[in-house]
């Protein structure tokens, strides 16, 4: 297939996905518009217990190496912004993290390596997650065992700021540890004319707000990037009543496993103390969502290369606070997670997030070019690249 027929091809696959956004673990028609359109291309699915994304293959050489490449499927619940003549007509729900972008690049690498099915040195997997935006995607996929077999990893995600079709990527940790978590403040509610009748826990979840500031600005090294944010505040229902119980959610983040719980550990001795001090009972939980990327070197290098091979441009990728379960991935597989630019004029989780889909063509080559070239380096000398 010619690039420009492979560019209209994917560009109406690209505006049926954004027209029809759904969340993780509920993206039924989705998927069932992926399998469509593999079927129909003649790809190989395979029958895993996943109840929303599925996997699929394209066999080469029996007996060959096999590799993966990685698209996620969910939405999140935002209100679209864009205006665009497709955008989302599922209210509330929007694809504002370029999933959809991610998802049609795939499918277009499946188109490609389908015709070159013969001449792949081994088996290339094409994985549709669901769920990756917090609600487990990742480890549902790697629970099924189906990748278990995989020698590499490659997986895509777009880059609002970059100029469309430009790469980016870096060795190492690109993309943070991910931690969340839920404060509930347990007063005692009452008349708000009388507030020295009641336990307030709006005073003291705005403590615990002022406080946590100063965990990153006064507890960790400037030279060690982290983050905390309080994302969100729910108490009372009315003008004129103190209400029993506050809450707090939000998320930190750092490079580390051991820094993200240095901070978790920190926030908690602050609802610890304001508990002694005001005598209100304070509910504190955390967990890690994910672990930061880790994009093997040697890999990287490689990678790098073969992007260069296609005439496309390759910049280094800042580190990000942004989080990518793609990382429980390659806590088992060697593999890189790289960026491609569609510049748009909002940041990603933006209501006005527009992924440029003219690069999408672009995209499914270098996914393609990726996949045939893993298993074709990995068959001549395998023990040559990767490090785990």
């Amino acid at each position: 297939m010619d690039k420009i027929t492979l560019q209209a091809t994917l560009e109406g696959y690209f505006t049926w996905f954004h027209r029809h956004p759904e969340l993780g673990l509920a993206e039924h028609k989705t998927t069932a518009r992926i399998r469509e359109l593999l079927l129909g291309a003649g790809v190989e699915i395979l029958d895993t217990p996943l109840k929303t994304g599925l996997i699929a293959q394209i066999r080469g050489r029996p007996g060959g190496p096999v590799t993966a490449l990685r698209a996620d499927i969910d939405a999140l619940p935002i209100a679209e912004a864009t205006g665009l003549d497709y955008a989302s007509e599922h209210p509330g729900c929007m694809h504002a993290c370029g999933h959809d972008f991610h998802l049609t690049a795939l499918l277009g690498a499946a188109l490609l390596l389908r015709e070159e099915a013969e001449t792949l040195a081994g088996t290339v997997k094409l994985l549709f997650q669901p769920a990756e935006e917090g609600a487990g995607g990742a480890q549902a996929v790697l629970d099924t065992g189906f990748l278990d077999d995989v020698e590499e990893i490659y997986g895509l995600h777009v880059m609002a700021t970059l100029a469309p079709g430009v790469i980016a990527l870096s060795p190492g940790a690109t993309y943070a540890t991910v931690g969340r978590f839920r404060i509930l403040v347990k007063g005692r509610g009452g008349h708000a004319a009388e507030p020295h009748h009641s336990k307030d826990p709006i005073v003291a979840a705005a403590r615990i707000i002022n406080q946590a500031q100063t965990i990153i600005s006064r507890g960790t090294s400037p030279f060690d990037p982290a983050v905390l944010s309080i994302t969100r505040v729910l108490a009372g229902s009315t003008w004129n009543v103190i209400p029993p119980e506050a809450l707090l959610e939000g998320t930190f983040r750092a490079f580390s496993p051991e820094k993200l719980t240095h901070i978790a550990e920190s926030l908690g001795k602050i609802c610890r103390g304001l508990e002694e001090s005001d005598g209100i009972a304070i509910d504190y939980t955390w967990r890690i969502v994910t672990y930061s990327t880790n994009n093997d070197p040697v890999l990287t290098e490689w990678v790098a290369e073969t992007a260069k091979k296609l005439d496309l441009s390759v910049v280094p990728y800042p580190p990000t606070m942004g989080g990518e379960d793609f990382a429980l991935y390659q806590q088992r597989i060697p593999g890189v997670f790289l960026n491609i630019g569609v510049g748009s004029p909002q940041e990603l989780h933006n209501p006005g997030f527009i992924a440029n889909p003219a690069p999408l063509a672009t995209a499914a080559e270098l996914l393609a070019a990726l996949g045939k070239g893993s298993v074709a380096r990995l068959a001549q000398n395998p023990p040559s690249l990767g490090s785990g």
